[in-house]
Protein backbone atom coordinates (compact mmCIF):
# COMPACT_ATOMS: atom_id res chain seq x y z
CA UNK A 1 0.00 0.00 0.00
CA UNK A 2 2.92 2.39 0.65
CA UNK A 3 5.35 3.08 -2.16
CA UNK A 4 8.94 3.83 -1.17
CA UNK A 5 10.38 7.16 -2.26
CA UNK A 6 13.49 9.14 -1.43
CA UNK A 7 11.55 12.36 -1.58
CA UNK A 8 9.71 13.59 1.49
CA UNK A 9 6.67 14.84 -0.36
CA UNK A 10 4.73 13.44 -3.31
CA UNK A 11 1.67 15.30 -4.39
CA UNK A 12 0.63 13.95 -7.79
CA UNK A 13 -2.88 12.67 -7.61
CA UNK A 14 -2.00 9.36 -9.27
CA UNK A 15 0.61 8.59 -6.65
CA UNK A 16 -1.73 9.77 -3.95
CA UNK A 17 -4.45 7.36 -4.93
CA UNK A 18 -2.07 4.45 -5.33
CA UNK A 19 -0.51 4.99 -1.93
CA UNK A 20 -3.33 6.51 0.08
CA UNK A 21 -3.47 5.36 3.65
CA UNK A 22 -7.14 6.29 3.73
CA UNK A 23 -8.00 3.02 1.99
CA UNK A 24 -6.39 0.83 4.64
CA UNK A 25 -8.59 -1.78 6.30
CA UNK A 26 -7.14 -0.85 9.69
CA UNK A 27 -7.58 2.91 9.30
CA UNK A 28 -8.51 4.33 12.72
CA UNK A 29 -8.90 7.68 14.48
CA UNK A 30 -7.87 8.79 17.98
CA UNK A 31 -8.62 12.21 19.49
CA UNK A 32 -7.38 13.39 22.88
CA UNK A 33 -8.06 16.14 25.40
CA UNK A 34 -5.52 16.66 28.16
CA UNK A 35 -6.31 17.59 31.74
CA UNK A 36 -7.27 21.27 31.82
CA UNK A 37 -8.96 21.07 28.43
CA UNK A 38 -12.04 19.29 29.85
CA UNK A 39 -14.94 20.57 31.92
CA UNK A 40 -14.52 18.04 34.74
CA UNK A 41 -10.71 17.97 34.81
CA UNK A 42 -10.55 14.49 33.29
CA UNK A 43 -8.19 13.23 30.60
CA UNK A 44 -10.11 12.04 27.54
CA UNK A 45 -9.14 9.76 24.66
CA UNK A 46 -11.25 8.50 21.79
CA UNK A 47 -10.71 5.59 19.45
CA UNK A 48 -12.54 4.21 16.43
CA UNK A 49 -11.40 0.70 15.48
CA UNK A 50 -12.19 0.85 11.77
CA UNK A 51 -11.99 -2.36 9.81
CA UNK A 52 -14.32 -3.99 7.31
CA UNK A 53 -14.00 -7.31 9.15
CA UNK A 54 -13.83 -6.30 12.83
CA UNK A 55 -16.67 -7.36 15.12
CA UNK A 56 -17.89 -5.02 17.85
CA UNK A 57 -16.81 -6.88 20.97
CA UNK A 58 -15.83 -5.69 24.46
CA UNK A 59 -12.63 -7.56 25.35
CA UNK A 60 -11.83 -8.45 28.97
CA UNK A 61 -8.94 -10.13 30.77
CA UNK A 62 -9.09 -10.65 34.56
CA UNK A 63 -6.14 -9.88 36.79
CA UNK A 64 -3.94 -12.93 37.36
CA UNK A 65 -0.86 -14.21 39.16
CA UNK A 66 1.54 -16.33 37.10
CA UNK A 67 4.05 -18.95 38.26
CA UNK A 68 7.75 -18.67 37.53
CA UNK A 69 8.49 -19.82 34.00
CA UNK A 70 5.02 -18.98 32.65
CA UNK A 71 4.87 -17.68 29.08
CA UNK A 72 2.57 -15.31 27.24
CA UNK A 73 1.41 -16.46 23.82
CA UNK A 74 1.55 -13.73 21.18
CA UNK A 75 -1.53 -13.98 18.94
CA UNK A 76 -1.56 -11.46 16.09
CA UNK A 77 -4.49 -9.13 16.75
CA UNK A 78 -5.37 -8.59 13.10
CA UNK A 79 -4.74 -12.06 11.65
CA UNK A 80 -5.41 -14.18 14.78
CA UNK A 81 -2.40 -16.40 14.13
CA UNK A 82 0.16 -17.51 16.71
CA UNK A 83 3.42 -15.56 16.52
CA UNK A 84 5.42 -17.02 19.42
CA UNK A 85 5.91 -16.73 23.20
CA UNK A 86 7.45 -14.28 25.65
CA UNK A 87 8.01 -14.71 29.40
CA UNK A 88 5.01 -13.71 31.48
CA UNK A 89 5.32 -11.28 34.41
CA UNK A 90 4.38 -12.43 37.95
CA UNK A 91 1.15 -10.40 38.01
CA UNK A 92 -1.03 -8.96 35.24
CA UNK A 93 -3.72 -6.32 35.71
CA UNK A 94 -7.37 -6.65 34.75
CA UNK A 95 -8.36 -5.07 31.44
CA UNK A 96 -11.71 -4.12 29.95
CA UNK A 97 -11.64 -2.99 26.34
CA UNK A 98 -8.60 -0.75 25.84
CA UNK A 99 -8.51 0.23 29.52
CA UNK A 100 -7.10 -1.45 32.61
CA UNK A 101 -8.14 -1.47 36.24
CA UNK A 102 -5.89 1.52 37.01
CA UNK A 103 -7.49 3.77 34.41
CA UNK A 104 -4.71 3.41 31.82
CA UNK A 105 -6.00 3.67 28.24
CA UNK A 106 -4.19 3.02 24.94
CA UNK A 107 -5.52 3.74 21.44
CA UNK A 108 -3.84 3.61 18.02
CA UNK A 109 -3.93 4.44 14.34
CA UNK A 110 -1.86 2.72 11.66
CA UNK A 111 0.06 4.77 9.09
CA UNK A 112 2.21 2.22 7.31
CA UNK A 113 5.22 4.38 6.48
CA UNK A 114 8.21 3.23 4.46
CA UNK A 115 7.40 -0.35 3.39
CA UNK A 116 10.97 -1.59 3.85
CA UNK A 117 10.66 -0.75 7.57
CA UNK A 118 7.71 -3.02 8.25
CA UNK A 119 8.77 -4.99 11.29
CA UNK A 120 9.79 -8.63 11.25
CA UNK A 121 9.85 -9.14 15.02
CA UNK A 122 7.48 -10.85 17.41
CA UNK A 123 5.20 -8.14 18.82
CA UNK A 124 2.40 -6.81 16.58
CA UNK A 125 0.75 -3.50 17.41
CA UNK A 126 -2.41 -5.03 18.90
CA UNK A 127 -0.47 -7.38 21.16
CA UNK A 128 1.70 -4.43 22.18
CA UNK A 129 -1.39 -2.57 23.39
CA UNK A 130 -3.00 -5.40 25.35
CA UNK A 131 0.22 -6.74 26.88
CA UNK A 132 1.05 -3.22 28.06
CA UNK A 133 -2.38 -2.72 29.60
CA UNK A 134 -1.76 -5.86 31.65
CA UNK A 135 1.68 -4.68 32.83
CA UNK A 136 1.57 -0.89 33.36
CA UNK A 137 -0.31 1.38 35.77
CA UNK A 138 0.49 4.79 34.28
CA UNK A 139 1.11 6.34 30.87
CA UNK A 140 4.83 6.75 31.57
CA UNK A 141 5.10 3.14 32.69
CA UNK A 142 3.27 2.13 29.51
CA UNK A 143 5.75 4.01 27.34
CA UNK A 144 8.61 2.11 28.94
CA UNK A 145 6.86 -1.26 28.70
CA UNK A 146 6.01 -0.72 25.04
CA UNK A 147 9.44 0.46 23.95
CA UNK A 148 11.19 -2.25 26.01
CA UNK A 149 9.01 -4.95 24.45
CA UNK A 150 9.80 -3.97 20.87
CA UNK A 151 13.46 -3.53 21.71
CA UNK A 152 13.69 -6.99 23.28
CA UNK A 153 11.44 -9.00 20.96
CA UNK A 154 11.21 -6.91 17.81
CA UNK A 155 8.25 -5.11 16.26
CA UNK A 156 6.09 -6.95 13.74
CA UNK A 157 3.80 -4.24 12.34
CA UNK A 158 3.94 -1.10 10.22
CA UNK A 159 4.18 2.49 11.38
CA UNK A 160 1.81 3.24 14.23
CA UNK A 161 0.64 6.16 16.34
CA UNK A 162 -0.50 5.57 19.91
CA UNK A 163 -2.52 7.62 22.39
CA UNK A 164 -1.43 6.61 25.89
CA UNK A 165 -3.33 8.13 28.80
CA UNK A 166 -3.93 7.91 32.53
CA UNK A 167 -5.93 10.25 34.81
CA UNK A 168 -2.94 12.63 35.02
CA UNK A 169 -1.52 12.89 31.51
CA UNK A 170 -1.79 11.82 27.88
CA UNK A 171 1.00 11.11 25.39
CA UNK A 172 1.19 10.71 21.62
CA UNK A 173 3.82 8.24 20.39
CA UNK A 174 4.80 7.63 16.75
CA UNK A 175 6.68 4.37 16.20
CA UNK A 176 7.95 2.34 13.25
CA UNK A 177 10.05 -0.82 12.94
CA UNK A 178 13.52 -1.08 11.45
CA UNK A 179 12.77 -3.69 8.84
CA UNK A 180 14.23 -7.16 8.52
CA UNK A 181 17.85 -6.11 9.08
CA UNK A 182 17.45 -4.47 12.49
CA UNK A 183 15.39 -5.64 15.46
CA UNK A 184 13.34 -3.11 17.36
CA UNK A 185 11.85 0.24 16.39
CA UNK A 186 12.48 3.96 16.24
CA UNK A 187 10.03 6.22 17.97
CA UNK A 188 9.27 9.58 19.54
CA UNK A 189 6.69 10.37 22.24
CA UNK A 190 5.38 13.73 23.40
CA UNK A 191 3.16 14.61 26.34
CA UNK A 192 0.16 16.73 25.35
CA UNK A 193 0.34 19.82 27.58
CA UNK A 194 -2.41 20.38 30.12
CA UNK A 195 -5.15 22.51 28.61
CA UNK A 196 -4.62 21.30 25.02
CA UNK A 197 -6.21 18.87 22.57
CA UNK A 198 -4.52 16.64 19.99
CA UNK A 199 -5.17 13.64 17.78
CA UNK A 200 -3.94 11.33 15.03
CA UNK A 201 -5.65 9.52 12.17
CA UNK A 202 -3.40 7.17 10.19
CA UNK A 203 -0.56 9.62 9.68
CA UNK A 204 2.25 10.40 12.17
CA UNK A 205 1.63 13.79 13.76
CA UNK A 206 5.00 14.42 15.40
CA UNK A 207 7.15 16.57 13.13
CA UNK A 208 10.09 18.46 14.67
CA UNK A 209 10.56 17.97 18.42
CA UNK A 210 12.89 19.19 21.20
CA UNK A 211 16.09 17.14 21.29
CA UNK A 212 17.12 18.14 24.82
CA UNK A 213 13.88 18.37 26.76
CA UNK A 214 14.97 18.63 30.39
CA UNK A 215 11.34 18.64 31.55
CA UNK A 216 10.78 15.07 30.37
CA UNK A 217 7.80 15.98 28.18
CA UNK A 218 9.47 14.62 25.03
CA UNK A 219 11.30 11.30 24.86
CA UNK A 220 12.59 9.33 21.88
CA UNK A 221 14.67 6.31 20.92
CA UNK A 222 18.40 7.13 21.05
CA UNK A 223 18.90 6.19 17.39
CA UNK A 224 15.81 7.86 15.89
CA UNK A 225 17.95 10.30 13.87
CA UNK A 226 21.03 8.08 13.51
CA UNK A 227 18.98 5.26 11.96
CA UNK A 228 17.40 7.68 9.47
CA UNK A 229 20.87 8.82 8.41
CA UNK A 230 22.03 5.22 8.09
CA UNK A 231 19.09 4.44 5.80
CA UNK A 232 19.67 7.53 3.69
CA UNK A 233 16.36 9.11 4.68
CA UNK A 234 17.86 12.24 6.27
CA UNK A 235 21.07 14.25 5.88
CA UNK A 236 20.32 17.61 7.48
CA UNK A 237 21.03 19.08 10.89
CA UNK A 238 19.66 17.24 13.90
CA UNK A 239 17.50 20.21 14.88
CA UNK A 240 15.78 20.06 11.47
CA UNK A 241 14.82 16.40 11.83
CA UNK A 242 11.09 15.83 11.17
CA UNK A 243 9.90 12.37 12.24
CA UNK A 244 6.70 12.42 10.19
CA UNK A 245 8.31 13.55 6.94
CA UNK A 246 11.28 11.21 7.30
CA UNK A 247 9.59 7.95 8.27
CA UNK A 248 6.13 8.28 6.69
CA UNK A 249 4.82 8.75 3.16
CA UNK A 250 3.39 12.27 3.03
CA UNK A 251 1.08 12.26 0.04
CA UNK A 252 -2.41 13.40 -0.90
CA UNK A 253 -3.99 10.42 0.84
CA UNK A 254 -2.06 10.97 4.05
CA UNK A 255 -3.09 14.61 4.26
CA UNK A 256 -6.60 14.73 2.82
CA UNK A 257 -7.61 11.26 3.98
CA UNK A 258 -5.90 11.33 7.38
CA UNK A 259 -4.73 14.68 8.75
CA UNK A 260 -8.02 16.19 7.55
CA UNK A 261 -9.85 14.24 10.27
CA UNK A 262 -7.70 15.83 12.97
CA UNK A 263 -8.13 19.21 11.25
CA UNK A 264 -11.90 18.82 11.57
CA UNK A 265 -11.54 18.23 15.32
CA UNK A 266 -9.30 21.26 15.71
CA UNK A 267 -11.55 23.34 13.46
CA UNK A 268 -14.55 22.72 15.71
CA UNK A 269 -12.88 23.41 19.06
CA UNK A 270 -9.60 25.35 18.62
CA UNK A 271 -9.16 28.94 19.75
CA UNK A 272 -7.10 29.72 16.67
CA UNK A 273 -8.50 29.89 13.17
CA UNK A 274 -7.70 26.58 11.48
CA UNK A 275 -8.58 27.79 7.99
CA UNK A 276 -4.95 28.59 7.07
CA UNK A 277 -4.05 24.92 7.56
CA UNK A 278 -6.31 23.91 4.68
CA UNK A 279 -3.31 24.72 2.48
CA UNK A 280 -1.40 21.96 4.28
CA UNK A 281 -4.31 19.51 4.09
CA UNK A 282 -4.98 20.13 0.40
CA UNK A 283 -1.55 20.88 -1.05
CA UNK A 284 1.11 20.36 1.67
CA UNK A 285 1.83 24.07 1.55
CA UNK A 286 2.94 26.12 4.55
CA UNK A 287 3.59 24.76 8.01
CA UNK A 288 2.25 21.35 9.00
CA UNK A 289 -0.77 21.36 11.25
CA UNK A 290 0.31 21.69 14.92
CA UNK A 291 0.46 18.60 17.11
CA UNK A 292 -1.82 20.23 19.66
CA UNK A 293 -4.01 23.33 19.97
CA UNK A 294 -5.79 25.10 22.82
CA UNK A 295 -9.58 24.72 22.75
CA UNK A 296 -11.86 27.75 22.94
CA UNK A 297 -14.11 25.98 25.45
CA UNK A 298 -13.79 23.12 27.92
CA UNK A 299 -14.70 19.80 26.36
CA UNK A 300 -17.09 17.20 27.76
CA UNK A 301 -17.64 13.54 26.98
CA UNK A 302 -20.58 14.65 24.84
CA UNK A 303 -18.25 16.97 22.90
CA UNK A 304 -16.06 14.03 21.96
CA UNK A 305 -18.97 11.69 21.25
CA UNK A 306 -20.26 14.31 18.84
CA UNK A 307 -16.81 14.61 17.24
CA UNK A 308 -16.66 10.86 16.71
CA UNK A 309 -19.86 11.27 14.67
CA UNK A 310 -18.29 13.85 12.37
CA UNK A 311 -18.58 13.79 8.56
CA UNK A 312 -16.93 17.19 8.02
CA UNK A 313 -20.33 18.88 8.38
CA UNK A 314 -20.05 22.66 7.91
CA UNK A 315 -16.54 22.49 6.40
CA UNK A 316 -15.27 22.55 2.81
CA UNK A 317 -15.18 18.74 2.94
CA UNK A 318 -18.81 18.30 4.06
CA UNK A 319 -19.82 14.85 2.83
CA UNK A 320 -23.53 15.67 2.85
CA UNK A 321 -23.16 18.43 0.27
CA UNK A 322 -21.46 17.05 -2.84
CA UNK A 323 -23.32 15.06 -5.47
CA UNK A 324 -21.81 11.84 -4.10
CA UNK A 325 -24.20 12.15 -1.16
CA UNK A 326 -27.08 11.36 -3.50
CA UNK A 327 -30.60 12.69 -3.09
CA UNK A 328 -30.73 11.70 0.60
CA UNK A 329 -27.53 13.58 1.61
CA UNK A 330 -25.78 10.40 2.74
CA UNK A 331 -22.38 11.19 4.36
CA UNK A 332 -20.93 7.78 3.47
CA UNK A 333 -19.02 6.48 0.47
CA UNK A 334 -18.57 2.81 -0.35
CA UNK A 335 -15.11 1.38 -0.91
CA UNK A 336 -12.87 1.45 -2.83
CA UNK A 337 -12.11 5.07 -2.00
CA UNK A 338 -10.60 5.94 -5.36
CA UNK A 339 -12.23 6.11 -8.76
CA UNK A 340 -11.34 7.26 -12.28
CA UNK A 341 -13.22 9.43 -14.77
CA UNK A 342 -11.80 10.22 -18.23
CA UNK A 343 -8.35 8.95 -17.15
CA UNK A 344 -8.32 11.33 -14.15
CA UNK A 345 -8.20 9.79 -10.68
CA UNK A 346 -10.31 11.03 -7.79
CA UNK A 347 -10.88 10.02 -4.18
CA UNK A 348 -13.82 10.09 -1.78
CA UNK A 349 -13.55 11.98 1.51
CA UNK A 350 -12.68 9.93 4.59
CA UNK A 351 -14.38 11.25 7.75
CA UNK A 352 -14.04 10.19 11.40
CA UNK A 353 -17.42 8.45 11.38
CA UNK A 354 -17.42 5.60 8.90
CA UNK A 355 -19.53 2.57 8.17
CA UNK A 356 -16.79 -0.03 8.73
CA UNK A 357 -16.15 0.75 12.41
CA UNK A 358 -16.14 -2.37 14.57
CA UNK A 359 -16.28 -0.47 17.84
CA UNK A 360 -15.32 2.91 19.25
CA UNK A 361 -15.01 4.59 22.62
CA UNK A 362 -14.66 7.87 24.42
CA UNK A 363 -12.49 7.30 27.51
CA UNK A 364 -12.93 9.61 30.49
CA UNK A 365 -10.20 9.28 33.13
CA UNK A 366 -10.61 11.04 36.50
CA UNK A 367 -8.02 11.12 39.27
CA UNK A 368 -10.48 12.24 41.96
CA UNK A 369 -12.59 9.07 41.88
CA UNK A 370 -12.11 5.63 43.48
CA UNK A 371 -10.19 3.07 41.46
CA UNK A 372 -13.27 1.22 40.19
CA UNK A 373 -14.70 4.50 38.81
CA UNK A 374 -11.43 6.15 37.78
CA UNK A 375 -11.74 5.09 34.17
CA UNK A 376 -14.94 5.22 32.15
CA UNK A 377 -15.18 3.91 28.61
CA UNK A 378 -18.20 5.18 26.77
CA UNK A 379 -18.22 2.13 24.50
CA UNK A 380 -20.14 1.78 21.25
CA UNK A 381 -20.30 -0.87 18.54
CA UNK A 382 -20.51 -0.36 14.78
CA UNK A 383 -20.71 3.13 13.26
CA UNK A 384 -19.96 5.79 15.90
CA UNK A 385 -22.50 8.09 14.24
CA UNK A 386 -25.48 5.88 15.00
CA UNK A 387 -24.33 3.77 17.98
CA UNK A 388 -25.29 4.29 21.61
CA UNK A 389 -22.29 4.79 23.91
CA UNK A 390 -22.57 2.44 26.89
CA UNK A 391 -20.98 2.97 30.36
CA UNK A 392 -17.97 0.72 31.04
CA UNK A 393 -16.22 1.66 34.30
CA UNK A 394 -12.76 0.39 35.12
CA UNK A 395 -14.31 -1.74 37.88
CA UNK A 396 -16.39 -3.81 35.45
CA UNK A 397 -15.68 -7.54 35.77
CA UNK A 398 -18.34 -9.04 33.47
CA UNK A 399 -19.04 -8.49 29.79
CA UNK A 400 -22.79 -8.54 29.02
CA UNK A 401 -23.80 -11.10 26.38
CA UNK A 402 -24.89 -8.29 24.05
CA UNK A 403 -21.23 -7.15 23.90
CA UNK A 404 -19.67 -10.61 23.87
CA UNK A 405 -17.83 -12.55 21.19
CA UNK A 406 -19.17 -12.87 17.67
CA UNK A 407 -18.16 -12.39 14.06
CA UNK A 408 -19.23 -10.46 10.99
CA UNK A 409 -20.56 -13.57 9.23
CA UNK A 410 -23.00 -14.67 11.92
CA UNK A 411 -26.13 -12.56 12.48
CA UNK A 412 -27.36 -12.41 16.09
CA UNK A 413 -30.55 -10.58 17.12
CA UNK A 414 -29.25 -10.32 20.70
CA UNK A 415 -25.98 -8.69 19.67
CA UNK A 416 -25.54 -4.94 20.17
CA UNK A 417 -23.22 -4.84 17.15
CA UNK A 418 -25.75 -6.49 14.86
CA UNK A 419 -28.72 -4.39 16.03
CA UNK A 420 -26.69 -1.20 15.53
CA UNK A 421 -25.83 -2.43 12.03
CA UNK A 422 -29.47 -3.18 11.32
CA UNK A 423 -30.36 0.44 12.11
CA UNK A 424 -27.34 2.07 10.44
CA UNK A 425 -27.56 0.14 7.21
CA UNK A 426 -31.14 1.28 6.68
CA UNK A 427 -30.08 4.88 7.21
CA UNK A 428 -27.33 4.58 4.61
CA UNK A 429 -30.08 4.38 1.97
CA UNK A 430 -32.31 7.30 3.06
CA UNK A 431 -30.11 9.16 5.51
CA UNK A 432 -31.65 12.63 5.79
CA UNK A 433 -35.12 11.15 6.24
CA UNK A 434 -34.18 8.46 8.78
CA UNK A 435 -31.50 10.12 10.88
CA UNK A 436 -33.96 12.27 12.92
CA UNK A 437 -35.74 9.09 14.05
CA UNK A 438 -32.41 7.49 14.96
CA UNK A 439 -31.22 10.60 16.82
CA UNK A 440 -34.43 10.63 18.87
CA UNK A 441 -33.85 7.11 20.21
CA UNK A 442 -30.07 7.50 20.47
CA UNK A 443 -30.34 10.75 22.44
CA UNK A 444 -33.01 9.39 24.76
CA UNK A 445 -30.83 6.39 25.62
CA UNK A 446 -27.61 8.36 26.03
CA UNK A 447 -29.28 11.04 28.14
CA UNK A 448 -30.73 8.38 30.45
CA UNK A 449 -27.37 6.60 30.67
CA UNK A 450 -25.66 9.89 31.57
CA UNK A 451 -28.10 10.39 34.46
CA UNK A 452 -27.35 6.89 35.81
CA UNK A 453 -23.60 7.44 35.43
CA UNK A 454 -23.82 10.70 37.40
CA UNK A 455 -25.74 8.88 40.14
CA UNK A 456 -23.15 6.10 40.20
CA UNK A 457 -20.28 8.56 40.57
CA UNK A 458 -22.12 10.33 43.37
CA UNK A 459 -23.38 7.29 45.27
CA UNK A 460 -21.04 4.33 44.71
CA UNK A 461 -18.16 5.66 46.84
CA UNK A 462 -20.41 5.00 49.87
CA UNK A 463 -20.26 1.26 49.14
CA UNK A 464 -17.29 -0.98 49.82
CA UNK A 465 -15.07 -1.61 46.81
CA UNK A 466 -16.38 -5.10 46.03
CA UNK A 467 -20.05 -4.10 46.11
CA UNK A 468 -19.38 -0.91 44.14
CA UNK A 469 -17.55 -2.82 41.42
CA UNK A 470 -20.46 -5.29 41.20
CA UNK A 471 -22.85 -2.37 40.75
CA UNK A 472 -20.81 -1.12 37.79
CA UNK A 473 -21.34 -4.57 36.26
CA UNK A 474 -25.07 -4.17 36.79
CA UNK A 475 -25.11 -0.68 35.29
CA UNK A 476 -23.43 -1.88 32.11
CA UNK A 477 -25.59 -5.00 31.86
CA UNK A 478 -28.84 -3.03 32.21
CA UNK A 479 -27.95 -0.50 29.53
CA UNK A 480 -26.41 -3.02 27.13
CA UNK A 481 -29.71 -4.88 27.16
CA UNK A 482 -31.88 -1.74 26.94
CA UNK A 483 -29.88 -0.25 24.08
CA UNK A 484 -29.84 -3.51 22.14
CA UNK A 485 -33.57 -4.10 22.66
CA UNK A 486 -34.53 -0.54 21.73
CA UNK A 487 -32.39 -0.60 18.59
CA UNK A 488 -33.99 -3.88 17.57
CA UNK A 489 -37.35 -2.11 17.92
CA UNK A 490 -35.97 0.94 16.11
CA UNK A 491 -34.82 -1.19 13.17
CA UNK A 492 -38.33 -2.62 12.85
CA UNK A 493 -39.88 0.83 13.16
CA UNK A 494 -37.66 2.25 10.39
CA UNK A 495 -38.53 -0.64 8.11
CA UNK A 496 -42.26 -0.14 8.59
CA UNK A 497 -42.22 3.66 8.43
CA UNK A 498 -40.11 3.93 5.27
CA UNK A 499 -41.32 0.80 3.47
CA UNK A 500 -41.41 0.98 -0.33
CA UNK A 501 -40.06 4.52 -0.50
CA UNK A 502 -43.04 5.94 1.36
CA UNK A 503 -43.24 7.59 4.79
CA UNK A 504 -46.00 6.38 7.10
CA UNK A 505 -47.96 9.07 8.94
CA UNK A 506 -47.74 9.09 12.75
CA UNK A 507 -49.79 10.16 15.73
CA UNK A 508 -48.32 12.61 18.29
CA UNK A 509 -47.31 9.65 20.48
CA UNK A 510 -45.30 8.14 17.61
CA UNK A 511 -47.70 5.34 16.73
CA UNK A 512 -48.70 4.91 13.11
CA UNK A 513 -51.84 6.73 12.06
CA UNK A 514 -54.99 4.89 11.08
CA UNK A 515 -58.16 6.18 9.48
CA UNK A 516 -61.46 6.50 11.33
CA UNK A 517 -62.29 3.11 9.85
CA UNK A 518 -59.19 1.50 11.32
CA UNK A 519 -57.04 0.98 8.25
CA UNK A 520 -53.51 2.40 7.85
CA UNK A 521 -53.58 6.04 6.75
CA UNK A 522 -52.38 6.68 3.24
CA UNK A 523 -48.62 7.37 3.41
CA UNK A 524 -46.71 10.45 2.34
CA UNK A 525 -44.41 10.32 -0.66
CA UNK A 526 -41.01 11.31 0.68
CA UNK A 527 -39.51 11.50 -2.77
CA UNK A 528 -35.99 12.86 -3.26
CA UNK A 529 -35.21 15.81 -0.96
CA UNK A 530 -32.18 17.07 -2.92
CA UNK A 531 -33.12 18.87 -6.14
CA UNK A 532 -29.66 18.14 -7.60
CA UNK A 533 -30.89 14.58 -8.10
CA UNK A 534 -33.47 15.80 -10.61
CA UNK A 535 -31.00 18.16 -12.24
CA UNK A 536 -28.60 15.25 -12.86
CA UNK A 537 -31.38 13.15 -14.35
CA UNK A 538 -32.39 15.97 -16.67
CA UNK A 539 -28.79 16.55 -17.75
CA UNK A 540 -27.95 12.90 -18.38
CA UNK A 541 -31.17 11.71 -20.05
CA UNK A 542 -31.70 14.57 -22.48
CA UNK A 543 -35.25 14.56 -23.86
CA UNK A 544 -36.00 10.94 -22.98
CA UNK A 545 -37.89 11.80 -19.78
CA UNK A 546 -38.94 15.29 -20.79
CA UNK A 547 -42.68 15.95 -20.67
CA UNK A 548 -43.82 16.99 -24.16
CA UNK A 549 -47.15 18.67 -24.91
CA UNK A 550 -49.35 16.36 -26.94
CA UNK A 551 -52.21 17.54 -29.09
CA UNK A 552 -54.57 15.00 -30.60
CA UNK A 553 -56.55 16.05 -33.64
CA UNK A 554 -60.17 14.79 -33.80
Amino acid sequence: MHISSASLLRLTVAAAIAATTATRADACTSLVAAKGATADGSVMVTYAADSHNLYGELYRQPAADHPKGAVRKIIDWDANHYRGDIPEVPHTYATIGNMNEHGLVIAESTWGGRPELEGSGLIDYGSLIYITLQRAKTAREALKVMTDLVKEYGYASEGESFSIADPDEVWIMDLIGKGKADKGAVWVARRVPDGYISGHANHPRIHKFPLNDKSGQTIYSPDVIKFARKQGYFSGKDEDFDFSKVYAVTDFGALRGCDARVWSYFNRFAQEDMTPYLAWIDRAEGEPMPLWVKPKTKLTADSLKSMMRDHFEGTPYDMTQDVGAGPFRVPYRWRPMEFEVDSVKYVHERAIATQQTGWSFVAQLRKDLPKYLRGLLWFGTDDANTCVYLPVFSGVTKVPPQLGHGDTNTFDRNSNFWMNNLVANQAYNRYCQMIPDIRRVQKSLEDSIAVDVSKAIAELPAFDDEDAAALTDDLLAIWAQKATDQYRDLATFLFVKYMDGNIKKQNPDGSFLRTADGIPAYPEFGGYPDHRYFENIARTTGDRLKVHPIKIEN
